[in-house]
């Protein structure tokens, strides 16, 4: 079982940067892989980035490539996403998931933090 919170959120300015937290908790949070969703006006939650328990691989989708950075503390049990040049198509809630298998649909995480809101001012 692992328990995720976020943090982190909040309203920025376009152009700004925030830095999201995801901590774990669990003797085996470093075996997981993590992943970054956000979530929108709509049901459907949108893959953001992930990356891997062991090599730290990284992945992201097209939307932020270039401007976020996931990576993870495993002395802290904590994933970050470090989000630069924010833009206003960026405002929704974002959370963490975690899972055993590699993917970048939610079906593949069974995990899930609470969310936390990012709103990026135009």
């Amino acid at each position: 079982q692992v328990q995720l919170v976020e943090s982190g959120g909040g309203l920025v300015q376009a152009g700004g940067s925030l830095r999201l937290s995801c901590a774990g908790s669990g003797r085996t949070f470093s075996t997981y892989g993590m992943a970054w969703f956000r979530q929108a006006l709509g049901p459907e939650r949108e893959f953001v980035s992930r990356i891997s328990p062991s090599r730290g691989t990284t992945y992201y989708a097209d939307s932020v490539k270039g401007r976020f950075t996931i990576s993870r503390d495993y002395a802290k049990n904590t994933v970050y996403l470090q989000m630069n040049s924010l833009k206003p198509e960026d405002t929704a809630v974002y959370y963490c998931a975690a899972s055993r298998a590699v993917g970048t649909t939610t079906a593949s995480y069974p995990y899930w933090g609470q969310g936390t809101q990012v709103t990026v001012s135009s």
